[in-house]
């Protein structure tokens, strides 16, 4: 079968197509066949090699990936898959049995894969945040990644006021279309400033010094951080007595022990895009063979929504 292998950490050339065998399901896997593949951003840090490939490399790259159940346990059913192992850039991959969600019918394989990890990421963060009728602010929100299904489904919960953040002119139309009442640019190093008091939650996608900056923006009291993302590259820079003082609670929705709970948010908005409550965003498919072209958009941060290849 072709798949995409990384032999080294590099750029994004170091991912290239070879034929290599097809896998073989063991005990409790099942074998999909793949109809579409993203490109998320954390996979970044894994081709660059600041995160490790788990099992090591050489090895078939890719986490998230959409098709059809060929072997094992309900052949026949169309599948999402998360896998923490990598194997997703190919025609076939075998995962366990818990790795995979149901894709709703009428559902297209690129738009359940569009929405199933980011969107179900959000709604496990308004799930964490207990989100009442409150003032938000919702960072990197015009890419079509966790931020812009936070805005969508946060505006259907009930939030008062969205405010949210992006990197320049399209990504703002786009904030603003998707439901924001008020969209900041964060290329304006005064973008702090101009964020609205009186907020109950920020969702923290950047962390460093930018999160301790919005600190006083929270309501004391009920004001609350949930910081789930690295982009700025260091993580949030907020101390207990930044928290004391000011009587806020923060949470870091990370790791291990916040897998289960995306896992189990999956079928709600894979749900709710069926429904029509939730509306995918694609920024482009393009063929298997282009995976390099779809790295650098997707680390260039220019993508308005996911970057889905195509075996």
């Amino acid at each position: 079968m072709r798949a995409v292998m990384l032999h080294e950490a590099g750029d994004p050339g170091a991912l290239r197509t070879a034929e290599v065998p097809r896998p073989v399901p063991g005990e409790g896997e099942l074998l999909v066949e793949v109809e579409a593949m993203a490109v998320a951003y954390y996979e970044i840090g894994v081709r660059t090699g600041v995160f490790p490939m788990p099992g090591g490399l050489p090895a078939v790259f890719g986490f998230e990936a959409a098709g059809r159940i060929t072997e094992g346990p309900r052949s026949g059913q169309r599948v999402v898959v998360l896998t923490r192992t990598g194997g997703a850039y190919a025609e076939y991959l075998a995962v366990p049995e818990e790795a995979v969600t149901p894709i709703p019918d009428g559902v297209s394989a690129v738009d359940a894969l569009a929405v199933a990890v980011p969107g179900a990421v959000a709604l496990a963060l308004l799930r964490k945040a207990a989100l009442r009728d409150e003032r938000i602010l919702v960072q990197a929100a015009g890419s079509g990644g966790v931020g812009s299904y936070l805005i969508q489904l946060a505006r259907a919960r009930g939030a008062r006021h969205i405010t949210a953040t992006v990197g320049g002119e399209r990504k703002r139309r786009l904030a603003e279309d998707l439901g924001a009442d008020l969209v900041l640019d964060h290329n304006d190093p005064q973008w702090t400033e101009r964020v609205p008091r009186g907020l109950g939650v920020v969702f923290d996608a950047v962390g460093g010094r930018t999160a301790a900056k919005l600190l006083d923006a929270l309501e004391p009291g009920p004001g609350r951080m949930l910081c789930y993302g690295m982009l700025g590259g260091e993580p949030a820079a907020v101390g207990v007595a930044d928290l004391g003082y000011r009587e806020l609670t923060l949470a870091t929705c990370m790791g291990a022990s916040w897998f289960p709970q995306v896992s189990a948010a999956r079928p709600e908005v894979l749900d709710l895009l069926a429904r029509g409550r939730l509306r995918a965003l694609v920024h482009e498919t393009m063929p298997m063979e282009e995976v390099a072209k779809a790295h650098e958009l997707v680390e260039g941060r220019s993508a308005l929504g996911r970057i889905i290849l195509r075996p």
